[in-house]
């Protein structure tokens, strides 16, 4: 048999497939509108290729061989996955999907922004399941959404990784809340504080979301050559608030969050003297679905969700 090329035209496997499909050279070349001289240079360069005649005069015509038969639905199969590669993409439909959808979000966002693209989701695709990830310490976001098990990141990294697709979703000016009745909150103004004091008391801060990405409050007082005290770093962020309920200690973080649950605890926010930058969210996803008509539809979605956070 002869060596086979490198590379074999999928132009030649249809060929193939015809001819013994057909049986016939003068009908190929009508169906590929090609020169009949052009599809009898073919056969000869596949019965080189196979080291068989595959086609051989019968009683009434051409018929294949033995081996040429048994390569027509060798030949069909590869026509029709090489087909499914190069075919339009689908039209998502959300009505009609059974999706699951995996998003990473970290639990001070805005109290009401999850739930209200939970709501969504359960609107226009209610067949499709969403994960709602943590946004732990010890996970690799950019591997997780490299090799697809993750959608979707949420975050406000200072400096993103630059080889991920960024599309901003709303910002939040940065407050500190502590306990309505500790000593230092009752004898000083929402407004009066400061930046000493701010450095010096005793803060609570979210542990880091990724090694090497430091929270935005942290990137910009290092930048400028400040430190304030971290006594405590949680992991459940979610519970902060009401640590504060029982101690002494300060929060940074988005005055949307902060409002929440001063509705509800005992707590008095500040404004602070340093001019922290407000708090920038966005969604973060990988290359490999950026093309993809169900992640598009996600990511519209989520940022449908931020544009009513907004106006709200």
């Amino acid at each position: 048999m002869a060596k086979l090329p490198s590379h074999i035209d999928i132009h030649l496997i249809r060929i193939l497939y015809l001819l013994l499909s057909e049986k016939n050279v003068s009908r190929v070349a009508l169906k590929l509108n090609q020169p009949q001289p052009s599809i009898s240079a073919s056969l000869r360069k596949l019965r080189e290729l196979t080291g068989d005649p595959l086609l051989v005069r019968g009683a009434r015509g051409m018929v294949p061989t033995q081996h040429g038969e048994s390569l027509l639905r060798p030949a069909k199969r590869i026509l029709d996955e090489t087909e499914r590669l190069f075919v339009q993409k689908i039209a998502f439909a959300p009505q009609e999907a059974t999706r699951t959808f995996h998003i990473a979000a970290p639990d001070y966002l805005d109290s009401q922004f999850l739930p209200n693209i939970i709501a969504k989701v359960r609107r226009e695709s209610p067949g499709s399941r969403v994960v709602i990830h943590g946004t732990a310490r010890d996970m690799d976001y950019i591997h997780l959404l490299s090799d697809g098990d993750l959608d979707l990141v949420i975050a406000n990294w200072d400096e993103p990784p630059a080889h991920l697709h960024l599309a901003k979703l709303f910002q939040d000016p940065i407050a500190c809340s502590m306990r309505a009745d500790c000593a230092y909150a009752r004898r000083t103004g929402v407004d009066e504080m400061t930046v000493e004091d701010y450095l010096s008391l005793p803060h609570v801060a979210p542990s880091q979301m990724l090694p090497g990405y430091s929270g935005v409050i942290e990137s910009f007082l290092e930048k400028h050559h400040m430190r304030r005290n971290v006594m405590v770093e949680s992991a459940y962020f979610g519970q902060i608030p009401y640590m504060l309920t029982q101690s002494d200690l300060v929060l940074t973080t988005g005055r949307q969050f902060l409002k929440f649950y001063e509705a509800s605890l005992p707590l008095k926010t500040f404004s602070i003297p340093i001019k922290f930058p407000p708090m920038r969210f966005y969604q973060l996803w990988h290359d490999r679905v950026h093309h993809a008509n169900e992640h598009k539809w996600l990511r519209d979605l989520v940022s449908a969700a931020a544009r009513e956070l907004t106006v709200r």
